[in-house]
């Protein structure tokens, strides 16, 4: 679990990556709303269409070398993509380190769950450990580029080469344990798991159009420069890391469905709060968005395994991967909305998705092979 741990903060540190970017890509390349949205949606167009295929595959037999192969290319994809002007090579850079995010977590999820051995908590420090990868994202692109522009991109592939090659070491002989776990029992239940899949995908709509926007929105409500800017998207990858664990905490005491109810219902003001609180203030409304949308986050995982429990990697695919991605492809309706009025009106459009996910969420029951707090 350490090593999936450790190896999650640093696959997801290149999704936290890409936010960050969005202000260098700016600055240097005079980018507008529509193609700073474009690049989220670079970010997670080939991760939303491959990743189901990937849970399919590792279903069917274990593949834990696309652990570490996984990780190698999302950091690679962002390394390369301060290397070109071009902003089409730009754009295939990012897609690239998307793709690598694709083939990470449905096996990754997958032997998680195992040596979890069904454990909330368990699961929730897996999660963790992608929520810190988030956080540290901007606490690595922001002082290399700051000091060095988008010509030192590369060094931000190093983390992935070295992560990757101790991965493939440490989990030398995880085929033949995963072979050897048994088949869970249970009746698959599509209805609910695509209830939950309208959930994830509403919440993720929120987090991709504020890790696009938020920095720049930020930086003009409170001054600062881009360091303001980075600051808030540490707030809220790094409020979000701590919510996760305290999100497995939380629903061994009142129920996962029960605290998935109660935390879309807190986001609806608190994303509102952060398009329209004045001055430093907005961090604050930034951290109770984080803890509302990110308390939910390891409970999607172990909810749709637990609605699918014949398809562990397929469940992990779209929970960790389609589900999230698809909600990447919102960034450009806010970018429009916001082009189209201001980036203020841009991002108070987000506020519907909380709404949608309660809706959601309000039928979602227990899964039938688990007893827990309604």
């Amino acid at each position: 679990m350490a090593v999936l741990v450790a190896g999650h903060a640093v696959d997801d540190l290149y999704q936290g990556a890409v936010p960050a970017l969005v202000p260098f890509l700016v600055l240097e390349r005079g980018y507008g709303y529509l193609a700073v949205a474009g690049i989220t949606v670079a970010a997670t167009l080939l991760s939303s269409v491959v990743q189901p295929l990937f849970g399919w595959l590792t279903d069917r037999r274990p593949m834990p070398w696309l652990v570490p192969l996984g990780m190698t290319l999302a950091g690679v994809g962002v390394g390369l993509a301060g290397l070109s002007d071009s902003y089409v090579l730009t754009w295939l850079a990012i897609a690239l380190s998307g793709l690598g995010v694709a083939a990470y977590h449905p096996e990754a999820a997958r032997l998680a769950r195992r040596v979890a051995r069904d454990s909330h908590v368990g699961m929730s420090w897996f999660s963790v450990g992608g929520n810190v990868g988030f956080a540290l994202g901007p606490v690595l692109v922001t002082p290399v580029l700051a000091f060095g522009g988008l010509a030192w991109s590369p060094l931000l592939a190093v983390p992935a080469l070295v992560g990757g090659a101790c991965t493939t070491v440490a989990l030398r002989g995880v085929h033949s344990a995963g072979s050897a776990a048994g088949v869970r029992a249970g009746t698959d239940d599509w209805g609910q798991f695509s209830r939950l899949t309208v959930v994830i995908i509403a919440r993720s709509v929120v987090t991709f159009g504020l890790g696009t926007f938020l920095a720049l929105w930020v930086t003009s409500r409170v001054g600062g420069g881009p360091a303001a800017g980075a600051a808030a998207l540490v707030v809220l990858f790094g409020a979000g890391a701590a919510s996760t664990l305290l999100g497995g905490v939380l629903a061994g005491r009142f129920g996962r469905v029960r605290v998935l109810r109660v935390s879309y219902a807190v986001a609806i003001p608190a994303v509102a709060g952060v398009a329209l609180v004045p001055g430093p203030a907005v961090y604050v409304m930034v951290a109770l968005t984080a803890v509302s949308l990110y308390v939910p986050f390891s409970l999607h995982v172990t909810l749709g395994q637990d609605y699918l429990p014949n398809r562990l990697g397929t469940a992990g695919g779209v929970t960790l991967g389609l589900a999230v991605s698809v909600g990447g492809l919102g960034s450009p309706v806010v970018g429009a909305v916001a082009g189209a009025t201001n980036l203020q009106w841009g991002l108070l459009s987000l506020v519907l998705m909380p709404v949608v996910a309660w809706v959601a969420a309000r039928g979602l029951r227990s899964p039938r092979c688990e007893l827990e707090p309604r």
